[in-house]
C-alpha cells in the first residue's frame, strides 16, 4: 500500500523535459496539501550563478569554489500562489526559465560536484516525508526508497508545443525548431551522462502524457497515491 490516512510519503516524479513534470507536481502536491521541491529550478539556479559569474565548467576548482557561495531557497509567492526559487536572496524564477538557461542546464548537470551538492540538500528537504519532488534522479538516486515513483515522457513535438507556450507566457518568443532541437539536445546529454543519468526506475509507473489533458495527468497520480498498489 503506498499509504495511509495518518501517514505521508515521498512522491518522486521523473522523467523528460516538457513533459509537465513541474506543473503536474505542483498541482498533485497542493491537492495533498504536500510540500513541492522543484530540483530542475534548483539545477537552473546554479546554471544561472555559474552564467553569472562566468564559472568554468570544465575547472573543479571554480566550480567548488562557486558552490559554496551559493544560497537556495524556495518562498510562497501570494500573488502567484506558487514557490518561486531564490538565489542568495533574489527571486530567480524568471531569470532561469530564459532560452540561454535551458541551453546551458544540462551541460552544469552533468557536473558531479553539482550534483552531489544539489541531492544533499534535497534529501535534507525530504527528511519529513509529505513532499512531492520531481527532476530527472529523483525515483532513482535521489529517493530510491520513495513510497511512490513515477516517470513521465512524452512525444518531442508535444513536448515542445508546450515549452513554446511556457516561454510565450513569459514574454520570449522562440521558434518551434529551436525548441526542438534544444529538447533532444538537453534528452541525449540527460541520458548518457556518466553521473546519474535520466533513467527509469524499475519500480516505477510509467505516464505517457502526449495525448492526456492536464487535469487527466493530475488525477492518475492521485489515483496512484489513494489507492493500494502492489510492491
Amino acid at each position: 500500500m503506498v499509504q495511509n490516512e495518518n501517514s505521508k510519503i515521498i512522491i518522486a516524479i521523473d522523467g523528460y523535459s516538457g513533459c509537465g513534470k513541474s506543473s503536474t507536481a505542483k498541482t498533485v502536491a497542493s491537492k495533498l496539501g504536500y510540500a513541492y521541491i522543484d530540483t530542475g529550478a534548483m539545477y537552473r539556479a546554479v546554471t544561472l550563478y555559474f552564467y553569472q559569474q562566468k564559472v568554468d565548467h570544465q575547472s573543479k576548482g571554480q566550480v567548488r569554489k562557486a558552490l559554496t557561495s551559493i544560497l537556495l531557497e524556495f518562498k510562497f509567492d501570494e500573488n502567484t500562489k506558487s514557490s518561486h526559487i531564490y538565489l542568495n536572496g533574489e527571486n530567480v524564477e524568471s531569470l532561469i526559465r530564459q532560452m540561454h538557461i535551458s541551453e546551458r542546464v544540462s551541460q552544469v548537470s552533468t557536473i558531479a560536484e553539482v550534483r552531489h551538492f544539489l541531492v544533499a540538500q534535497q534529501r535534507q528537504m525530504g527528511e519529513k516525508k509529505g513532499i512531492v519532488m520531481d527532476g530527472r534522479d529523483i525515483g532513482t538516486v535521489v529517493f530510491p526508497n520513495a513510497e511512490l515513483k513515477v516517470f513521465m515522457t512524452a512525444q518531442v513535438p508535444t513536448r515542445a508545443l508546450r515549452r513554446q507556450k511556457e516561454l510565450e507566457s513569459l514574454g520570449q518568443q522562440v521558434e518551434l525548431a529551436e525548441i526542438i532541437a534544444n529538447l533532444e539536445k538537453r534528452d541525449l546529454i540527460d541520458s548518457t551522462r556518466e553521473e546519474s543519468p535520466l533513467r527509469k526506475a524499475e519500480d516505477a509507473i510509467e505516464i505517457d502524457t502526449t495525448y492526456l489533458e492536464f487535469e487527466e495527468q493530475v488525477e492518475k497520480i492521485l489515483k496512484l497515491v489513494k489507492e493500494p498498489q502492489s510492491t
